[in-house]
């Protein structure tokens, strides 16, 4: 059963709100080292536990959700992230937060393999609708530092936390009104829209992974990258401390563009078989990581324009893959394991970027992101050749077990 027009509108805010409340603390952090006269470097590891979770966590979420309800799952998501900021937001010392923020990243684990999963559910454009979906948590990256700014600026970084979380609470309340009837997914016998020979699903899993790691290295790797690439390459073209805002300006521009890719990218998927799409999509990665070895000033805002829609633009891919192959008895579970290893590609890109631009600059980053988006293509080449929808007239509905 499809999500009815207003549980979908939800689903997709609960993507936006997911990515906000991950980044409030690192807004919020620079006013709670003055409070607690902590230093930046001491307070921001209590996040690292959060992200461990939020990543390790989609698992057990989506397993949970496929054996007892996605409706009840995300309830659970919106209440829970709702009451773990509020009480970060009273948090009276360093552990407090830290156990409070590991609580935010335990129920943001819910989304992704639930939230998704249920928008998919006979959808009668996959493409699109994951597309979209895709455009609202760019929305929430880029909301997140502004609002959280404003608020900390003016009633405090406690307010910063305490005020949203009553709103997502408040939204709980609204999102078990409008999902009234949502079936329940333990329940679902639904059967793929592509059955996949039982000899063929070992290789399109494996060649799904390959693609769902280096696609999540090279997205964080890129966005960790950026804000130190544009201050060193950047300065003959902007300087002083005008030239600090107008870096943050660029880099939210790029990510604003980038993010139109998921729309585009969702549209082709809806015409063209998911192999054909990711090969367009993959191919130019590894030459623009390679053209911006050498770009300085405005060419390689360019260039990082180009790369940023190219990496955003294969994450649409990636989820239809899920939708079109796995049966929506056990969908939830294959997003959770979907964004288990993207979490696991992402793990290494800080200290591969660190450990190589400390040896070489950013030359020797991109040369090594650039062999990283081959793995990314070696995986469109191998994705076996199998029958799909030529285009959105044939639901997908999710391989039966």
């Amino acid at each position: 059963m499809a999500p009815t027009r207003a549980h979908a509108q939800l689903l997709n805010l609960a993507h936006l709100l997911d990515h906000f409340f991950l980044l409030i603390f690192p807004t919020a952090v620079l006013a709670i080292s003055q409070e607690w006269q902590l230093s930046f470097s001491q307070l921001l590891p209590l996040s690292l536990p959060a992200m461990a979770i939020f990543g390790l966590g989609a698992l057990p979420a989506g397993w949970i959700a496929d054996r007892w309800s996605r409706r009840g799952m995300m309830a659970v998501f919106f209440f829970g992230i709702g009451a773990a900021s509020v009480l970060a937001g009273l948090s009276q010392d360093a552990w407090q937060l830290g156990a409070t923020l590991a609580l935010i990243g335990l129920f943001a684990s819910i989304y992704h393999p639930v939230g998704i999963a249920m928008l998919t559910i006979g959808s009668p454009r996959l493409g699109w609708t994951l597309g979209v979906n895709g455009v609202w948590g760019n929305l929430g990256l880029g909301m997140a530092a502004l609002i959280t700014g404003l608020v900390v600026q003016h009633f405090g970084w406690r307010a910063a936390f305490i005020a949203p979380g009553i709103a997502m609470m408040g939204l709980g309340f609204a999102y078990l009104a409008v999902s009234r009837g949502a079936s329940n997914a333990a329940a679902a016998k639904k059967s793929a829209s592509v059955v996949v020979p039982p000899e063929v699903m070992k290789r399109l899993v494996a060649v799904f992974l390959l693609a769902v790691v280096c696609n999540g290295l090279l997205f964080h790797a890129t966005t960790v990258s950026m804000p130190k690439l544009f201050d060193e390459r950047l300065r003959g073209v902007l300087s002083g401390e005008a030239g600090l805002g107008a870096i943050g300006a660029i880099i939210a521009g790029v990510y604003l563009i980038a993010a139109m890719a998921q729309l585009l990218v969702g549209a082709l998927i809806d015409r063209v078989p998911l192999r054909t799409a990711m090969l367009g999509v993959v191919a130019l990665q590894a030459p623009l990581f390679l053209l911006a070895i050498s770009g300085s000033g405005w060419s390689l805002v360019a260039a990082c324009v180009a790369i940023m829609f190219f990496v955003f633009g294969q994450i649409p891919i990636n989820d239809a893959m899920v939708a079109r192959y796995t049966s929506d008895r056990w969908r939830a579970r294959a997003y959770g394991l979907r964004y288990v290893a993207s979490f696991l590609g992402s793990a290494g890109a800080v200290t591969l970027v660190s450990s190589l631009h400390e040896q070489g600059g950013f030359s020797k980053v991109f040369v090594a992101l650039a062999i990283v988006a081959l793995g990314a293509l070696a995986s469109a080449i191998l994705l076996p050749r199998i029958g799909e929808p030529a285009a959105a007239a044939r639901p997908a509905t999710g391989i039966a077990s």
